[in-house]
């Protein structure tokens, strides 16, 4: 585990399919089990993870830090006002609020953020459907006919089950089409995925579950050539640089979460 923020969870949840998943990494002395205070954080976690209770176990929020540190909200678990339909007005129907997260759950296409960015960390937590496939896009411009046509984009996967995942430039947390990841780093069918996407100029960094998976530089000869020899090569691919983000409509369920992004200098 290499967590670029230096900081350790020594308890955690997680949705597991249709289960639950409560962990803690204490109690290891016996004068800790005599605490009150660890007791009940034994009992409501089993609660938890057996369904007798219920908890935002998915935050959506922002801590004190994050707020200090110039970091918003895209999504707060209730609302999805700061997403619409690309190039409409509104949300279209085949996305939905559930359970704290943002979920396509029937056709409805791509979706784009109301606000455009240039610079910035993005932070988003993904959790896709058996055999599905969808991708966090950036640099999106409405220009177009298609967010792909402008857009980069970081894929998203059941890498087990779709045949994308195959081929290792199609495979999750890739340049999708354009580099493959260095390792792979997904985590199976039912689980969160942890996303950390970076762009700062035209340098672009891709990390998935801690590990920086992909790195590239837009508009460079590199970047240039790989995509002349893709199916990008008749469109703007990559280079608008201030635009909306974008979550796809691949046909799969997919779900999003703890969305948050810092604008960068």
């Amino acid at each position: 585990m290499h967590r670029d923020d230096g900081d350790f969870a020594v308890a955690w949840t997680r949705p597991y399919g249709r289960g639950r998943v409560f962990y803690t990494a204490l109690g290891h002395e016996p004068a800790v089990w005599q605490d009150d205070r660890f007791r009940t954080h034994v009992v409501e976690g089993i609660r938890w993870a057996a369904g007798l209770a219920e908890a935002d176990a998915s935050s959506n929020r922002l801590t004190d830090r994050e707020q200090a540190d110039g970091w918003r909200l895209l999504f707060d678990g209730a609302s999805a006002e700061s997403w619409r339909g690309f190039k409409q007005d509104r949300l279209p129907d085949g996305w939905t609020v559930e359970d704290g997260a943002l979920v396509r759950t029937g056709a409805g296409g791509d979706i784009v953020s109301r606000d455009q960015f240039e610079n910035f960390e993005l932070r988003i937590d993904w959790q896709i459907g058996p055999g599905g496939n969808s991708g966090i896009f950036f640099g999106v411009g409405e220009e177009a006919e298609a967010v792909w046509h402008t857009a980069p984009e970081m894929q998203i996967l059941d890498d087990a089950a779709h045949a994308d995942g195959r081929t290792p430039e199609t495979s999750a947390g890739s340049n999708y089409a354009l580099q493959a990841p260095t390792r792979t780093a997904a985590r199976p069918v039912g689980e969160w995925n942890a996303v950390r996407l970076v762009v700062r100029d035209s340098h672009v960094e891709h990390w998935l579950n801690g590990v920086r998976v992909v790195e590239y530089e837009l508009g460079t000869p590199e970047w240039q050539g790989l995509v002349a020899d893709s199916k990008f090569a008749p469109f703007p691919y990559g280079q608008v640089r201030r635009g909306h983000l974008a979550l796809q409509d691949h046909g799969d369920r997919v779900a999003f979460r703890n969305i948050k992004i810092r604008p960068l200098e």
